[in-house]
């Protein structure tokens, strides 16, 4: 996910430079597939068989496909946008990324300055000796550091996890979100499965607990370890699962500053809120409110003792890309291999691409935006959006389950998206995050600081629909509920998912179906109980709200039946709203392709009829390869459903049936009134 060019630094108003796109000959991957599997008994084998069979992970990754080949892309335009960046004017926010990068890759200088920067925070946390000091070092903690976009909103390794956002009842106003954290390994399933093979894990973490903390000096590493993964399992008891944290009902919990003292004691509320710059918030919203009561009493009940060593643990592994190699090297060594089964570290450049890119992910923004996303390519990708819009509405209209005065209601919730394709209206300013070159380990907290201003100042202010959640460089997109808005960055506009030199069957069944997907998200399990203005409400009729939800039981049945392993399946619950937005954004996708063809049939390419094109377009986006621990997690924890269950979305999409000739008694087909047709 990044960018590139000297005199593309003298574009930083954000404008795109009018590049024009070389030809890049992204048609379908024929070669990749496997024309000896019949598509209607394994369409994702069909589509990526030929690949699937040969082609190995690369042993500093996780996963490989097409998606981490646009990435792959993506990193390098952005590491040549920083190194460029080098040489820019002194003081200009140019010179801030390419000042970054170096502090990054000056490895001489880490090592020479070993755990000194380490130091005052170490010393600080050793002063800890009651409870209102222990509340004022975990409310120093808090950060904007929570998982939005998965669909598991958990906070990372910080006790609690803040999201400043709109107010689920009054989507006008921010309001902070507290929601449950604390966790080193992330998933409380690593904490309370007692199988085997978790079991394993919990041991290897106390002992990369165990080895930072003598590489910190620290004493007695090994029962202090002990200790806090003990002190670990007890918050993971307190979590919510994946599945109970996605209800936003449950979610939506208006708690009062002066009422935290009496919802969850145990933990100083004045000197917790103070410490972390809100003492002057009156309202929270407890996303997880159970979580929060129970891991309130945990910090009485522990030992302030053991709380020192947890917060020490935790605050030597939140640096340890800052710190001399032996730190990172142990990180990457529990972190990447033992948890995601990645075998070789990525290349210190790499990292430092992707760490400058996400502390400075604005200024890098409109370095790529100027270097890589002509106006063509927006107006273009706009285009496409409009026709997807323009199918949803018809498809509303079309609908037979669907009254009226619902139907009128979806349309005018349709029309209030507001959708941003590549970057944001506009960028924000920089000037007071301060950069020094040979200073990482600052560089981070002050990064890290800003970000978290930035977010504090949203409280009393109107909300920003306009804000965006991701950088132009992100290979990705998003819908946000509350806001009624879609963020597509410019990086995942580009090939082979996007290609102005190819037919366009193929951009709609790629592109088409990332759009029609986030256009649908604002209409999934989750995102229907949205009005037009963002506000939390049901806008249903009974009636129709049952058909609906019926239809969703319907493809949580499909997916809970896929078993990545013999011992464990896909939740179709946890993954039904992206199962939705797959369903329905396939659909949309298929429609507005048909559309734009107005009334014609799409050329035969590569032996293909438009439509063979679009399907196999769809299941070649969705090409991947993962590592066992890596599926593994996303099953557990995940929203989303491994890439090639995403793919088998085709099985409730009519048309693919007559395009590949899908008959009964196939592993994929579906009579047509057990297809999900939900929108």
């Amino acid at each position: 996910m990044k960018r590139i060019a000297l005199c593309v630094l003298i574009a930083c108003s954000g404008k795109p430079a009018t590049t024009t796109p070389q030809p890049t000959g992204t048609n379908l991957d024929t070669e990749g597939m496997d024309r000896s599997v019949t598509p209607g008994e394994d369409f994702f084998a069909y589509a990526n068989g030929g690949w699937l069979k040969t082609h190995e992970i690369p042993p500093d990754r996780a996963s490989d496909g097409t998606g981490a080949k646009v990435f792959e892309e993506t990193e390098r335009r952005t590491a040549e946008l920083i190194k460029t960046a080098d040489s820019a004017p002194a003081g200009s926010e140019a010179r801030k990324i390419g000042d970054f990068y170096a502090s990054y890759m000056d490895e001489a200088g880490i090592e020479a300055k070993g755990i000194t920067p380490l130091e005052p925070e170490l010393k600080a946390i050793a002063a800890v000796t009651d409870e209102r000091s222990l509340a004022r070092a975990l409310g120093a903690t808090l950060r904007n550091d929570v998982d939005v976009l998965n669909n598991t909103k958990i906070a990372t390794e910080n006790l609690l996890g803040l999201w400043i956002a709109q107010d689920l009842d009054d989507p006008t106003q921010y309001v902070p979100f507290l929601l449950q954290g604390g966790l080193g390994m992330g998933a409380r399933d690593y904490y309370v499965d007692d199988s085997p093979r978790m079991a394993e894990i919990r041991d290897k973490y106390k002992a990369h607990i165990a080895t930072m903390l003598k590489l910190a000096n620290i004493a007695d590493p090994d029962d202090k370890a002990a200790r806090i993964v003990e002190l670990e399992k007890l918050i993971a008891q307190t979590h919510a699962s994946a599945l109970e944290t996605q209800d936003v009902h449950k979610a939506n919990n208006h708690w009062p500053r002066a009422e935290f003292a009496k919802r969850a004691p145990g933990l100083d509320w004045d000197a917790y809120f103070d410490a972390a710059g809100l003492a002057k918030q009156q309202m929270f919203v407890a996303w997880h409110p159970d979580a929060i009561t129970k891991i309130a009493a945990l910090v009485h009940s522990q030992p302030v003792a053991t709380w020192r060593d947890y917060l020490t643990f935790h605050a030597i592994a939140k640096m340890a890309g800052a710190l001399p190699k032996a730190f990172a090297d142990e990180n990457f060594a529990f972190r990447g291999t033992v948890l995601a089964g990645v075998e070789k570290q990525r290349d210190r450049w790499k990292r430092g691409v992707d760490v400058t890119s996400a502390n400075l992910a604005e200024p890098v923004g409109k370095l790529y935006v100027a270097r890589y996303f002509p106006p063509s390519e927006k107006a273009r990708a706009e285009e496409m959006v409009k026709n997807e819009l323009a199918a949803f509405a018809k498809r509303i209209d079309n609908l037979t389950w669907m009254t009226p005065a619902t139907k009128q209601k979806a349309k005018a919730k349709l029309a209030a998206l507001k959708v941003g394709v590549g970057y944001p209206d506009h960028w924000r300013d920089y000037s007071g995050l301060e950069i020094g070159r040979g200073d990482l380990y600052g560089n981070l907290k002050r990064a890290s600081m800003f970000e978290y201003h930035y977010d504090l100042a949203k409280l009393g202010k109107p909300v920003d629909r306009s804000e965006w959640v991701m950088s132009p460089q992100t290979v990705d997109a998003v819908n946000l509920p509350a806001m009624i808005a879609l963020n597509f960055p410019a990086a995942i506009l580009q090939p082979p998912f996007f290609d102005p030199t190819r037919p366009v069957a193929m951009d709609y069944g790629s592109t088409g179906a990332v759009i029609g997907h986030e256009i649908s998200h604002t209409f999934d399990d989750t995102g229907a109980e949205f009005d037009a203005a963002g506000k939390l409400a049901n806008w249903w009729t009974p009636e129709d709200f049952k058909h609906f939800k019926a239809s969703g039981e319907l493809l949580a049945a499909q997916y809970d039946a896929y078993k990545p392993f013999p011992d464990l399946a896909v939740n179709g619950h946890q993954t039904l709203s992206e199962n939705i937005a797959d369903t329905a954004g396939l659909t949309v996708a298929y429609d507005a392709y048909r559309m734009s063809l107005g009334g014609a049939d799409a050329p035969t390419v590569q032996g293909m009829t438009g439509d063979q094109q679009f399907f196999v377009s769809f299941a070649q986006t969705w090409r991947a390869k993962a590592r066992e621990q890596v599926v593994r997690r996303q099953v557990l924890t995940d929203g989303h459903s491994p890439a090639q269950y995403r793919a088998a979305t085709v099985r409730n999409v009519d048309a693919w049936y007559p395009a590949f000739h899908v008959e009964p008694g196939q592993a994929l087909y579906l009579p047509a009134d057990q297809r999900a047709h939900i929108w």
